[in-house]
């Protein structure tokens, strides 16, 4: 039968949020989702780079600059592909990440945890995706943070990463599999069916001083596309 209700044909599914300490309650709509047009969702088209300044080194966060000490912590790779929901590679995108250090400290003014600082990692690269939508990073495995003192919430280890296309910027978080944390987090709870896809795949390694790598394949758009942030 012919749908006559344009705005019943423009709603998708409805988020649904397990158990939280009420965190979720702001994240998750009410309602069902909205489709995004797909004109809309063309105009997340490729960065340009003559914009974009990007040093050599800036995907290695292991060290503040070439020569430098490296920090401490494991070294692990970041690597992946971005594609479209039809698995075409986006290239020359703009790709940032960021995390905490060892000990779950950011180095950022807005970080009150008090825990330690490292001086050799500022917790921030970037880098563009190559013609075959390839990125790679190499990083400290951070460490976990006590998010909520009052109720003993402790966030699991992540990886935030941006993504620039066009004047359209998506994030999102990158989780490790086997974390006992990731079962109370809020953040992670609200992702439901789409959380497999935000686990970092572990694979082995030997470039840059890492032993192991950690591969996350970005979706935009489409059926299986990544839980994005607003």
């Amino acid at each position: 039968m012919k749908n006559n209700n344009p705005n019943q044909s423009q709603l998708g599914r409805k988020l649904k949020a397990g158990p939280t300490d009420g965190a979720a309650e702001t994240r998750v709509p009410d309602s069902n989702l909205r489709l995004i047009p797909k004109s809309a969702r063309s105009t997340f088209v490729p960065y340009d780079p003559l914009q974009v300044s990007i040093k050599p080194g800036e995907n290695d966060l292991t060290r503040i600059a070439p020569g430098r000490s490296v920090a401490e912590g494991e070294v692990i790779e970041v690597s992946g592909r971005i594609t479209d929901e039809y698995g075409k590679p986006i290239k020359q995108v703009l790709v940032e990440i960021w995390n905490a250090n060892k000990w779950g400290r950011y180095t950022h003014i807005e970080d009150h945890t008090g825990y330690q600082l490292d001086p050799n990692f500022l917790g921030h690269g970037k880098t563009m995706t190559d013609d075959d939508g390839n990125y790679v990073f190499w990083t400290i495995y951070p460490g976990s943070y006590l998010a909520r003192p009052d109720i003993g919430r402790w966030r699991p280890a992540h990886i935030h990463f941006s993504i620039r296309g066009g004047s359209v910027r998506l994030i999102t978080q990158m989780y490790f599999k086997g974390d006992k944390n990731l079962e109370t987090d809020p953040m992670f709870i609200v992702l439901a069916e789409a959380a497999p896809r935000s686990i970092g795949v572990e694979y082995e390694t030997q470039t840059n001083g890492a032993k192991r790598g950690f591969k996350f394949d970005i979706v935009i758009g489409g059926a299986n596309a990544n839980y994005f942030e607003k």
